[in-house]
């Protein structure tokens, strides 16, 4: 990296996006991992392609950053496994390999850049920004979810049931159930949720958003098609089957 100064971004994202990055030198990784968090990303470093895929399936990630060249599993290898396992995820490739032919083989694999080392720290700050913004305005959530019977406003808390009964949610209620309509369906990270509602993971910090999530529960009782799930060790999941 060529700069190592702090960026203050303007970006318009979602509390402390999420990486991987899967990089095997040691050093380098250090670094830019500290220099992400530094400007407002929370990271997961793994030190090979191995065990990359491991973080990556048992975690939800906004943005994956892969080396090409590492023990264990190649970075064309984890793209593509990654992709085989959720599409929506996007990533972008960091190497020092020049060939045209790889560069071609990581767009035609689905990676969103390919960024060659060694590179402007704030310019790949500023392609993060401008994938994580493109996926969330392709997002269909958006603030207005369906969920079974309901329907519910983020922007207002506020959460209808087809019935005609309504419940005004408070600011953190209404965080936590836009969090789990984001990731209906699948797994909702404890960690993620309490780092952007309640900015730290703590065991009081987690006692309370169990208690949110008891209320969450009350209010969608009315729809016996959907359960938010205990995920042990892992989280929640706001499943519909309805």
């Amino acid at each position: 990296m060529k700069k190592e100064k702090e960026v203050n971004l303007p970006f318009n994202l979602l509390p402390m996006p999420k990486v991987l990055l899967v990089e095997d030198e040691k050093n380098f990784a250090l670094v830019l991992r500290d220099y992400l968090r530094m400007n407002g990303f929370e990271v997961v470093h793994a030190e090979n392609g191995e065990e990359g895929l491991n973080r990556f399936m048992e975690q939800h990630f906004d943005v994956c950053i892969l080396d090409i060249m590492m023990p264990k599993k190649d970075g064309f290898s984890l793209g593509m496994e990654m992709q085989a396992h959720r599409k929506d995820v996007p990533f972008l490739y960091l190497s020092a390999r020049t060939l045209r032919e790889d560069q071609i083989k990581a767009y035609r694999l689905g990676a969103e850049d390919y960024i060659l080392k060694p590179f402007d720290s704030e310019l790949l700050l500023l392609k993060i920004k401008a994938i994580l913004n493109r996926v969330n305005k392709q997002a269909p959530e958006g603030f207005m979810h369906t969920i079974g019977e309901y329907t519910f406003n983020s922007k207002l808390r506020l959460l209808k049931h087809r019935s005609g009964e309504e419940f005004r949610l408070s600011p953190k209620e209404a965080a936590l159930l836009h969090l789990l309509c984001v990731h209906k369906n699948d797994a909702l990270p404890r960690e993620k949720a309490l780092k952007q509602i309640w900015k730290e993971d703590t065991y009081f910090t987690g006692r309370s958003m169990d208690v949110y999530i008891v209320k969450l529960r009350k209010y969608l009782s009315f729809d016996s098609g959907l359960e938010i799930k205990n995920l042990h060790g892992n989280g929640f999941c706001l499943e519909v089957r309805s």
